[in-house]
């Protein structure tokens, strides 16, 4: 009994030599057979141009939120923006920035939302304006889908104006116009009623009323009046 007490104290003495051995053993081939790092590689296959990008700064995925002064929730977004040159900023203290992808959106208390899409533009949350170009998209949440090559829109108030032409179908039909206007009306008299929309012909101007806001198309309009909406 005594001599198989001897054999098992011994053979635990040594495994508390072996094992710590074997461990140390064992992570020092981690060390040996591990690749060793390559910087030529790493910016040989690197997608970011450091040059580039210390020369253009920019900012990835960009976002703005406010409210205005009629108490519309404003946001917009961007795929990627940089600041404007001195030559390109209007005013070099406060130069602004241009984007890519920018979509913004409009959002009134009683749920009534305006979706702006475009591929670029400028936007300047100092002064409160965006300036949008390239094609830009218009759908509201009442069924107008508005296309037009240009817009300039106020970050404090609801107001969009069109740069150009404009096409649009809605719940009237389709439009084609000179211009359009999204604003918030100053006061109930100032809202134009569906039936002066629907009255519009080829020139002159129409207001519609598809929300608590005022649309209106103006610069020369062409209404094809669909009942029932199946100009949409």
């Amino acid at each position: 009994m005594v001599a198989r007490d001897n054999v098992h104290s011994r053979l635990v003495a040594w495994l508390k030599i072996l094992l710590p051995l074997a461990a140390l053993g064992m992570l020092s081939t981690l060390f040996l057979f591990s690749h060793r790092i390559d910087p030529t590689k790493a910016i040989r296959y690197s997608k970011v141009d450091v040059k580039k990008l210390a020369r253009e700064p920019q900012v990835t995925a960009p976002d703005y939120a406010g409210v205005t002064r009629d108490g519309t929730a404003v946001t917009v977004s961007a795929a990627v923006a940089q600041p404007l040159t001195k030559a390109e900023a209007p005013d070099p203290t406060r130069p602004g920035a241009s984007a890519s992808g920018i979509v913004a959106r409009f959002e009134r208390k009683d749920g009534a939302t305006t979706t702006v899409e475009a591929p670029q533009g400028r936007v300047d949350p100092v002064k409160g304006q965006m300036q949008l170009a390239g094609g830009v998209r218009i759908n509201t949440s009442d069924g107008y889908r508005i296309r037009t090559e240009g817009l300039t829109g106020a970050l404090d108030r609801t107001h969009l104006q069109s740069i150009g032409t404009v096409t649009a179908t809605g719940p009237m039909g389709r439009i084609e116009a000179g211009g359009m206007v999204i604003s918030t009306p100053a006061a109930p008299a100032a809202a134009a009623t569906t039936t002066q929309a629907t009255q519009a012909k080829s020139a002159g101007s129409a207001a519609a009323v598809p929300g608590p806001y005022v649309l209106v198309f103006n610069g020369g309009v062409k209404l094809i009046y669909t009942p029932s909406g199946k100009g949409n």
